[in-house]
């Protein structure tokens, strides 16, 4: 019989109507023929009161009483929507995230899943019973009540289709499926009625608020497909799969964070294990560092600057300036009036002048790029919040987002867990739940690095860069623009060896009408990747990726960081060694 866990968020059951509403739902969906899990968050608001009200208490709760007390809100809601299928002529059996056996780690208020028990949820689906399971929390080895944090919900609902082979994840929300950028914030975004799973990873890290990435790190890991649809009607939604919408655009979809907040550590030491001393430290406070942009010294020193969380920005500092002192560098900046804005879309792999496009449409709307940092799948600019709305727009349109692409994706999608590889392998992965998966680690040799220094801090410089470089027929790969000091920025960024000197040449006189210099740069470099599942989740993967390249006496000339991959650029020479030390480090995380 057909399995179907579908998850109701907060609004979804924000009061007794709604319950009934979402309660009809599953029943439905078991007449269809179905076997049903429900999986349910907390009632409405009922978690921030839940904080609010501890906060009266306590300016610094323990982790673990605030997971016995946000735990009690989705147990609210199981028992409700229970009794509301009961009410409605069928059975159906309420559990807690330790009934049903979500064994996590200890990490009160952001636990991860180590693994799931189907015996009992089985048992009730077979007696013909709706599960209805609480979402957001498990226990850990002591048996201590943990959740899960921000996006529990969706985590678990994915989580429980993987380890249920479910033929189907329907994730109902307030929004009828996931928008070319946030609706709310633009009218004009459009409906998208199929997102591919890495457009999704890098939408949900960078600001999309339709799902949370660690839920679309499971359903890519155990090739879950994932409706997302709304409670309110029963219009399609927009299916989360390996395929985006469409195979030739460029771009998918634009995002908006407003809660960042950048973090600038000035004059530091440009030699092997800076970058490692400055992230262990942040990553021992277990804060996601989001916009990593470390570009290359001058006269032995370099700046490194990084976005986190404007929550997190006190915390950050404190690992901060204990990593300045350590390393005598000249002091730590940090700036929470800014926001980033990002494009995100496979097809920009394969296609080029994304950057430049982005780049000129922002320049003639007046707004100036504060940072630059890109992945294969994505260009991310920091901007003065004031500005934010502006350059989404500007972003949005330029791409023409808001337009149905000419033609959509036709590939088949891929089949359920249930019929895919071997039985005895899916189990072993499932057991590893929220592990660090790499998918691969390459070493591209082909590339040479262009930097330009003393770039102005004003709109129009770097469309005008990028402008000359795309004319001049140059593909650009990696581009970073790091924190400027005094004004002046530096900008650099990666090109085909074979292309370098005719790109240096072509700029030598753009910069001199454009006030910024000088050129320099590296004939070849190499462009090591470290790619997979759950990147930004698990903080020690810059970690393990700087801590190996210091061990091995080789220092990093760029960084740039993604959802999916972690990209440092070291000298040429160094390619071959830095390739053999990376794949040591991570050779327990290979698939």
């Amino acid at each position: 019989m057909p399995l179907i866990v579908q998850k109701f968020g907060g609004t979804s059951v924000a009061d007794s109507q709604k319950i009934l509403a979402a309660a009809r739902k599953a029943v439905r969906a078991q007449q269809e023929g179905n076997q049903v899990v429900m999986v349910v968050s907390a009632m409405g608001h009922n978690t921030d009161l839940l904080i609010e009200l501890a906060s009266q208490i306590t300016d610094q709760p323990p982790a673990r009483e605030m997971d016995m007390l946000l735990s009690t809100g989705e147990q609210v809601s199981v028992a409700l929507m229970a009794m509301a299928i009961h009410s409605l002529g069928h059975e159906a059996i309420s559990l807690t995230g330790a009934q049903i056996g979500i064994k996590t780690d200890s990490t009160h208020t952001k636990a991860r899943i180590q693994s799931i028990s189907t015996e009992r949820m089985r048992r009730a689906l077979d007696e013909g019973k709706i599960v209805i399971a609480a979402g957001f929390q498990g226990i850990d080895e002591e048996f201590n009540i943990t959740t899960l944090g921000r996006g529990g919900s969706d985590t678990t609902a994915v989580a429980l289709a993987a380890v249920l082979e479910a033929d189907a994840c329907e994730i109902y929300t307030d929004v009828d499926g996931v928008y070319t950028t946030d609706p709310r914030v633009l009218p004009e975004a459009r409906h998208v009625k199929r997102v591919s799973y890495d457009e999704m990873l890098e939408l949900a890290s960078l600001g999309a608020g339709v799902m949370h990435n660690r839920s679309i790190e499971f359903a890519k890991k155990f090739s879950v497909p994932i409706h997302v649809r709304t409670s309110f009607s029963d219009v399609p939604g927009t299916m989360i799969t390996a395929l985006p919408e469409a195979i030739d655009q460029p771009v998918g979809g634009a995002a908006l964070a407003k809660n960042e907040a950048r973090v600038t550590i000035l004059g530091v030491p440009d030699k092997p294990g800076t970058s490692l001393a400055i992230f262990s430290k942040i990553a021992a406070k277990a804060i996601s560092v989001d916009m990593i942009v470390q570009n290359v010294g001058s006269n032995g020193i370099a700046d490194i600057s990084f976005t986190v969380l404007n929550d997190e920005l006190r915390s950050t500092l404190h690992a901060a300036e204990a990593a300045a002192k350590e390393l005598k560098a000249e002091g730590v900046r940090h700036d929470d009036d800014v926001a980033k804005v990002s494009v995100v879309g496979l097809g920009m792999a394969r296609q080029t002048g994304v950057a430049r496009r982005m780049f000129r449409a922002l320049a003639d709307a007046g707004v100036n790029i504060l940072m630059i940092s890109t992945s294969e799948i994505k260009i991310s600019v920091l901007v003065a919040r004031g500005q934010a709305t502006t350059a989404l727009r500007t972003v949005h349109q330029a791409f023409g987002l808001d337009k149905q692409p000419a033609e959509e994706a036709t590939d088949p999608e891929p089949a359920p867990l249930a019929h895919r590889g071997d039985a005895v392998a899916v189990v072993a992965r499932l057991q590893k739940m929220e592990e660090l998966t790499i998918e691969d680690i390459a070493l591209d040799e082909t590339q040479a690095r262009v930097t330009i220094s003393g770039v102005a801090d004003q709109p129009g410089i770097a469309a005008a860069i990028f402008d000359a470089v795309a004319d001049g027929g140059i593909f650009v790969d990696m581009i970073v623009q790091s924190y400027g000091r005094a004004g002046k920025a530096k900008l650099s960024f990666t090109v085909p060896q074979s292309q370098y000197q005719q790109c240096t040449n072509l700029l030598k006189s753009l910069v001199d009408r454009i006030h910024c210099g000088p050129i320099t740069g590296s004939p070849k470099v190499a462009k090591l990747s470290v790619s997979g599942i759950g990147m930004r989740s698990h903080t020690e993967v810059a970690i393990r990726t700087f801590r190996c390249l210091a061990e091995a006496g080789i220092n990093v000339d760029m960084i740039n960081t993604s959802e999916v991959r972690v990209n440092v650029v070291v000298e040429g020479l160094y390619g071959q060694a830095a390739l053999a030390c990376l794949q040591k480090a991570f050779a327990d995380a290979r698939q």
